[in-house]
């Protein structure tokens, strides 16, 4: 018990340097430093806003706010994925001089992004309030559940595309590909009562509509949506299981490779 809370503790002790190291880096040198976390969304949301709302004259109401509750959680998403793909080759020279769970690597790498969200809802509650909205109570479980959600869906995701990648090194360039298409398949820059009837049941393949959804209801309406959080919490538990099964048999192969 005791050899296997140690290396508990040295797992956790490690995943927290790493994350240290891939903020450090992020910031460094950089003078705005936490505010090129919001910097990216807000602008997209601009954007967005200009060309839906103020052209198109799209009728959702806050739409601001509608842009941002969905954009920021997909940038955690966007972001960890595809530093992902290069996260083994970028880390080469530690993996071949230091033995440690690779994986490591790519926990830290989600994780650094997913703190970068966590920092950017009080973005979001300025939002709310000039829309004379306020946060719900519903944010205190909501907020921490949909965060493991997005966590394991994310990490499962990412660590599978970190290992591909270092054997066909076009992974890289297909997951960009892919992750902007899902992107507009995901109802964030519309709502889900805009897709026509008949596509409706295909937002249903798409693992991270119901996530994002369920983040857009809990900010901007304060509604824990148990049957969104449900379906995406499933999908989340077999993706990561995917996710690990696909690294597992991979990473035997690093050591060629690297």
């Amino acid at each position: 018990m005791i050899a296997r809370g140690n290396r508990l503790r040295y797992y956790t002790d490690l995943i927290v340097v790493l994350t240290q190291k891939e903020l450090k880096v992020r910031y460094k040198r950089s003078f705005l430093g936490y505010l090129w976390s919001v910097a990216n969304p807000l602008a997209l949301a601009l954007v967005f806003y200009v060309a839906f709302k103020v052209v198109m004259r799209i009728q959702i109401e806050n739409y601001t706010l509608f842009l941002i509750a969905g954009l920021f959680p997909w940038q955690w998403f966007s972001n960890s994925v595809n530093t992902a793909t290069m996260v083994f080759v970028g880390n080469a020279s530690l993996i071949k001089k230091v033995n440690f769970r690779r994986e490591a690597l790519v926990i830290a790498t989600v994780m650094n992004d997913m703190f970068h969200f966590v920092l950017s809802v009080p973005v979001i509650v300025i939002f709310l309030f000039f829309y004379g909205l306020r946060p719900s109570v519903w944010w205190i479980p909501g907020i921490p559940l949909l965060l493991i959600v997005q966590f394991m869906m994310t990490f499962g995701i990412a660590v599978a595309v970190s290992a591909i990648n270092l054997l066909f090194r076009d992974v890289e360039r297909i997951v960009q590909i892919v992750t902007m298409l899902i992107f507009y398949v995901t109802p964030i820059i519309y709502a889900e009562d805009m897709v026509p009837a008949e596509y409706k049941n295909l937002l249903l393949l798409n693992p991270l509509s119901a996530l994002m959804l369920s983040w857009r209801k809990l900010f901007m309406k304060g509604i824990f949506d148990t049957g969104a959080i449900s379906v995406a919490a499933a999908y989340s538990v077999v993706i990561l299981a995917a996710g690990y099964l696909v690294f597992r048999r991979l990473r035997w192969r690093f050591a060629e490779v690297l």
